[in-house]
């Protein structure tokens, strides 16, 4: 018999992930930014947040499973919790058709548990082929977009982030025209304000979140783009991988058509 799996996700989108894949039963720690789904995660202990997690309280919760991400958690929090987790699980979507690698990820290490991470995981990753088609059925005009998560200083997102990827799925390229890299603070650039380009964006996004961005922002990106359309946007949906990928889709596909 195959001994039940202690799970801890240190990231709030692995953590819907996992109860959407009905392995809810065995999560035992989260962080305090994990809180979707409210009802599923209410009681489960919390280990501090993305950045700083309580190492102390995480050991003694004898998680057999953690999982982390490239760009949520610190290395060197990673490289502390292998040296007594069996089995870290990490992770690193950069776009929306990674979430197929992600789920497979997931089957690979919790099948065995529980038989209906199978079945879970084939009816999201089939929500996802509609999606992806459905973004892919018709062409799109290009659009200049500044997608906003943060404000003072201003930062906006990479175009080999997994929210620019994702809004290219409707044409739309984010500004300005720099990769990151794989890891660091180059994935999210700060903007002066000052920057030629930013009179010829098309679309400003405000996100929900990290930031939360509100209606008496939007003067403020105005300013910072005279010719662009700003609107606020649900960031959960444009950046959390999982069993929000296929609904985020759906979700910019109505952006793009309003």
């Amino acid at each position: 018999m195959t001994t039940p799996p202690r799970i801890v996700s240190l990231v709030p989108s692995l953590t819907e992930l996992l109860v959407a894949l009905g392995l809810a039963p065995y999560l035992v720690g989260r962080t305090g930014f994990c809180i979707h789904p409210a009802d599923a995660v209410r009681a489960v202990p919390k280990i501090g947040g993305t950045k700083d997690v309580n190492l102390a309280k995480l050991r003694r919760l004898a998680p057999t499973h953690v999982l982390v991400n490239v760009d949520e958690n610190r290395l060197d929090t990673v490289d502390a919790i292998r040296e007594f987790v069996p089995h870290v699980l990490v992770t690193h979507p950069i776009a929306p058709e990674d979430n197929f690698e992600l789920l497979q990820q997931m089957v690979n290490a919790f099948a065995d548990a529980l038989p209906g991470v199978r079945e879970s995981a084939a009816r999201l990753a089939s929500e996802l082929k509609i999606s992806l088609a459905g973004c892919a059925a018709r062409p799109w005009p290009e659009q200049r977009v500044l997608y906003l998560i943060w404000r003072e200083p201003w930062m906006t997102v990479a175009r080999d982030t997994y929210i620019a990827r994702m809004l290219e799925q409707v044409g739309w390229r984010s500004w300005p025209a720099v990769e990151g890299g794989s890891t660091g603070a180059a994935r999210y650039p700060v903007l002066q304000g000052d920057e030629p380009w930013l009179a010829h964006i098309d679309q400003v996004l405000l996100s929900s979140e990290p930031y939360r961005f509100t209606q008496q922002h939007l003067p403020l990106a105005q300013a910072l783009c005279p010719q662009a359309r700003v609107r606020l946007v649900d960031g959960e949906l444009l950046s959390w991988y999982g069993p929000r990928a296929a609904r985020g889709l759906d979700y910019l596909r109505g952006l793009a058509e309003a």
